[in-house]
């Protein structure tokens, strides 16, 4: 690993394990490791076609949750080199961070989460660790992917006691109020920037959002004027990515600088320094947060619950739904693996196994099929375009 490295930073050689014993690779160091085995998972494949925000056949220019998690390791590699921790771990974590996202992006994590309420519920986070740990189908020695603590600790950035208490030790820093590394705080603020600065692109191609009402928006308005001020001539199209450009830098620069800041006042000794530090380390100085924070508003009252949007959030909903009931009735309608564990469960666990092991199924389908999976055992004469 290299020599360049914080004291604070998460060390392969000082990694916390792994759940199952795995000797070393002769080359390849353990965050890189599982790095690889996120690339190579089945789930990071299906990400090429997942909602971001808009659907997947709405266009091939649109961002799909593939091509944000990348552009999140982007930033946050970038981030990682420049503070000296480890890129590795920053990258295996952003590429992880959405492998439990549902079809159709947050409206069928909403509509699972109400169909789970009677048996706890569901938060697409909790499922990516689920994905990793139980989930994935690769391995002779192990299920799952055997990713290290570190890794497991950063794809975890949201838990509640009661299901931290299930989790052991990934779930401990919940419970005892701490921190998680460096790496995992920058992965999560670089998935915050990717998706803020990047949706404002999709809005604008798609037509859901113009120049005019971003400029309501001190971040956008300031770099979109600065540049029409250089009187260049250039198209509409280049004028918005180098906004957007304009608008990430800012975001990343002030995160490095006033990281770098925290950090040195703080001093921390090493990773176990950081988790049990009062506050994150990693973050951003005040007035770029109140500027971010506003895009980000203005993101939810015009993109998001944009007319066009809620159509697809409708009929996603009516889809999400039909499966989990279809499913729940009978669940042979699953293929044979998946209805094995369905009658397993249920027969340990009640309606509540039977339910996760349906949930596991829906929300690991792709938008493409869980329309193809609708059209065949609930309802052939759905319309499989969601934006009418």
């Amino acid at each position: 690993m290299s020599t360049d490295l914080q004291p604070y930073a998460a060390h392969d050689s000082d990694t916390r394990g792994r759940r199952y014993p795995d000797p070393p690779h002769p080359y390849r160091a353990e965050f890189q490791r599982d790095r690889d085995r996120i690339i190579h998972s089945t789930a990071f494949r299906r990400l090429v076609y997942k909602t971001q925000v808009f659907v997947n056949h709405e266009g091939d220019h649109y961002r799909t949750r593939l091509t944000h998690s990348l552009e999140v390791a982007q930033i946050g590699r970038t981030v990682a080199r420049c503070l000296g921790l480890n890129e590795h771990l920053v990258e295996a974590i952003c590429l992880a961070h959405d492998l439990g996202h549902t079809p159709f992006g947050h409206a069928g994590q909403d509509v699972l989460n109400d169909c789970m309420q009677p048996y706890g519920g569901f938060e697409h986070n909790l499922q990516s660790l689920r994905v990793v740990d139980e989930l994935e189908d690769k391995y002779a020695g192990f299920a799952g992917l055997n990713l290290t603590f570190e890794t497991r600790e950063g794809i975890l950035k949201h838990c509640s006691k009661h299901n931290a208490r299930q989790l052991a030790d990934v779930g401990e820093r919940f419970l005892e109020r701490h921190q998680p590394s460096c790496e995992a705080q920058l992965a999560n603020l670089a998935d915050e920037i990717a998706y803020n600065n990047h949706d404002v692109d999709d809005g604008l191609r798609a037509g859901l959002l113009t120049e005019g009402e971003l400029c309501a928006v001190d971040l956008f308005r300031d770099h979109y004027e600065t540049l029409h001020r250089t009187g260049n001539e250039i198209s509409r199209r280049a004028m918005i990515h180098e906004t957007v450009r304009a608008m990430v830098n800012e975001v990343v620069t002030d995160l490095i600088d006033t990281s770098r800041a925290t950090l040195a006042d703080a001093s921390p000794a090493d990773i176990e320094a950081v988790r049990t530090a009062p506050q994150p380390l990693i973050g951003q100085g005040s007035a770029v947060r109140v500027r971010h924070r506003e895009l980000k508003k203005f993101l939810h009252a015009s993109l998001y619950r944009h007319e066009r949007v809620l159509a697809m959030t409708r009929k996603a909903a009516t889809i999400v739904s039909g499966l989990f009931e279809c499913y729940m009735n009978d669940v042979h309608a699953m293929p044979k693996a998946h209805a094995g564990r369905a009658v397993e469960w249920s027969g340990e666990l009640g309606d509540a196994g039977k339910a996760r092991a349906v949930t596991d199924y829906v929300a690991g389908m792709t938008d493409r099929y869980a329309y193809s999976a609708y059209g065949r055992l609930v309802d052939s004469t759905v319309d499989t375009d969601l934006t009418r």
